[in-house]
């Protein structure tokens, strides 16, 4: 197939989700991104960089989708294990790119089970995590820098935390910029591993996979890479909870005021900073990360036809 490469991310400056002007805000959004979202950056670099013909990992999807796209740009198999209530949008796409989809029941074997049990099915395969994992991570670090890159005064970048791959990856690009950036981290309350984490000092799982709406921050626990980049050594300045009402709401703000389509996981910054108005209300230009979106067409019509 023809030659396919991350696209440069969609900067847009919105003047009417906060009510103070001084306040600048811009998004950088990944919804434009090759599969919908940013785990293509990640995706990319997995298999370019993999020596192995056979990729294996879990995923709620978008990463899926993007590993499975990225394997045949690169003519190798992808095995995706994905928990049985995935978006079933992204079950089809990751299908629609070549990829082998491996459905599970998450409340009865955990992702992390189900694919170790792949890799010895297939010993040469190479096993890759969403989040965890140095290209993974890599990956991600270009869209921090694209964004530093084009937003020369920025102060604040807010993105969504699940697993930790995508708020590492932004740290990294900062500091090797070397710049006076603030990372914050927006997660579900009701998936707060790694809120809890950072207020304990140590890595604290979640007993299940928690069932919040925005579904790629189902991960059980921060990976281990990612924790020692973004609390070991200092790279995330704090992380926001954000309820489920306030990412349905940031969904549906999104649509009415900025026209814009995103998936519950990726309204998690705007929802952050709209249920933390004060927190950001000092002025200076902050940069929300929308992560994607790709989201079932049933649960968004759902989603933007409720009031407020």
């Amino acid at each position: 197939m023809r030659p396919i490469a991350p696209r440069p991310t969609t900067l847009l400056e919105v003047t009417n989700l906060l009510p103070r002007s001084e306040v600048r805000l811009i998004l950088a959004t990944e919804t434009f991104q090759h599969t919908g979202s940013f785990k293509f950056r990640a995706a990319y670099q997995v298999a370019r960089n993999a020596p192995h013909g056979h990729i294996i990992a879990a995923s709620s999807g978008n990463f899926g989708q993007a590993l499975a796209l990225a394997c045949k740009i690169f003519d190798k198999q992808c095995t995706i294990v994905m928990p049985h209530t995935s978006a079933q949008v992204k079950v089809d796409a990751v299908r629609s790119h070549g990829g082998i989809v491996d459905l599970i029941d998450v409340q009865k074997e955990s992702r992390e089970k189900r694919v170790a049990q792949l890799s010895e099915d297939f010993p040469d395969a190479y096993i890759t995590s969403a989040f965890d994992d140095p290209w993974v991570i890599a990956g991600n670090a270009t869209l921090g820098a694209e964004i530093l890159d084009r937003c020369p005064d920025v102060e604040i970048i807010v993105a969504p935390v699940g697993g930790g791959g995508l708020t590492s990856g932004l740290v990294m690009a900062v500091k090797d910029d070397n710049r006076q950036v603030s990372v914050i981290g927006a997660e579900p309350l009701e998936a707060n591993d790694a809120a809890r984490s950072f207020q304990a000092g140590r890595l604290i799982a979640n007993e299940s996979e928690p069932q919040t709406i925005a579904d790629g921050a189902r991960t059980r626990s921060l990976g281990k890479r990612n924790w020692e980049i973004l609390h070991d050594h200092g790279g995330l300045s704090e992380i926001l909870e954000v309820t489920e009402d306030a990412i349905f709401d940031a969904v549906r703000q999104l649509f009415l005021r900025v026209n814009l389509k995103v998936e519950p996981t990726g309204a998690l910054a705007i929802a952050a900073v709209l249920s933390n108005q004060e927190r950001f209300m000092h002025g200076g230009l902050i940069c929300c990360v929308i992560s994607g979106g790709n989201v079932d067409p049933l649960v968004y019509a759902k989603i933007i036809s409720c009031s407020s």
